[in-house]
């Protein structure tokens, strides 16, 4: 009882850090396209969309935190964690149309630099660090890896407001208005990086790719060592929101086993996965010269993709 309590305590204050960044976030945005147009400053532009999405990012996690709280039903029977990903691609698509339109502008303006108003971006961005740090300062407060992935990115924002800050610094005492665009595409830039390389773990997601934290031959040659246990086959493992996991396998027994070895067995399979990411772990046991209930007779004559036979015991 004391842990489902703290532990719904927990959601709930990570929901209400995610509703505080969002907030914070969507504010500044708005403030921040006045400011760019005011100052006339594309790199300040750049980082605006860079916020809208940020927003749009936190915004989504914030709902689905609270979606996902529903627990399962007969369409979504592993709840609605998995739509946290959909809110992902959607604010990765938003992000770099935004941003090849931004990218456009600013390579324009690297051959025909336009004035700024230097000691407006210079307030903006000042304004910009106060408010992502503070966004930054109460999502780390949480404990859960949606919360800490986010407040990794407000850190990034900060930074990018730091840089913004440096670049008007220098228009203010010199007249280089070149900095402006040149600030923008490396902002622009470090952005579109930072998407492809999410959108390769969506994807990895999304092919059902097994975690980058389960090693597959060595999960196997485990579960071999222990007694009773013939071989192992058709071990499959994958993701469900990119946090939380899911496996199964198939174990082949002596034909001789007690209920206590099968049990022994299946908590060693419990044992070698993390607790805390594999949420659901099934265990299938079969017995020798019982069939595969996929139709294959113990895996012995199973092949891997790669060619390589199922392991067994020596």
């Amino acid at each position: 009882m004391g842990d489902n309590h703290a532990h719904g305590m927990q959601g709930q204050g990570g929901a209400s850090n995610l509703k505080i960044a969002f907030f914070l976030n969507l504010s500044f945005t708005i403030l921040e396209i006045i400011g760019g147009l005011w100052t006339n400053s594309i790199a300040i532009l750049s980082d605006a969309v860079h916020d809208l999405g940020d927003s749009m990012s936190l915004g989504l996690a914030w709902y689905f935190d609270r979606l996902s709280k529903q627990g399962r039903t007969p369409q979504n029977t592993y709840g609605y964690r998995r739509y946290s990903l959909l809110g992902g691609l959607i604010t990765a698509v938003v992000l770099m149309a935004g941003l090849a339109f931004i990218l456009w502008h600013a390579v324009n303006r690297l051959f025909s630099p336009e004035a700024v108003n230097a000691p407006g971006m210079m307030l903006l961005a000042v304004v910009g660090v106060i408010f992502n740090g503070a966004a930054v300062l109460k999502v780390r407060k949480g404990s859960s890896l949606t919360e800490r992935v986010v407040s990794w990115h407000l850190l990034e924002d900060t930074l990018g407001w730091l840089a913004v800050l440096v670049g008007a610094g220098i228009m203010a005492i010199w007249d280089v208005p070149i900095i402006d665009p040149i600030l923008s595409i490396g902002i622009s830039l470090f952005v579109l990086w930072n998407v492809f390389r999410n959108l390769r773990q969506f994807c990895d997601v999304f092919l059902q790719k097994a975690p980058q934290t389960f090693d597959d031959e060595k999960f196997e040659s485990a579960l071999l060592a222990v007694p009773k246990v013939l071989s192992v086959h058709h071990t499959h493992s994958w993701s469900i929101d990119g946090e939380r996991h899911v496996l199964t396998t198939h174990l082949v027994m002596e034909g001789g086993a007690s209920r206590e070895d099968v049990i022994a067995a299946k908590n060693t399979v419990r044992g070698l996965l993390d607790k805390k990411t594999f949420e659901h772990v099934t265990v299938d046991v079969e017995f020798e010269g019982e069939d595969c209930m996929t139709g294959d007779r113990h895996g012995h004559a199973e092949m891997e993709p790669d060619g390589h036979p199922h392991h067994h015991r020596n």
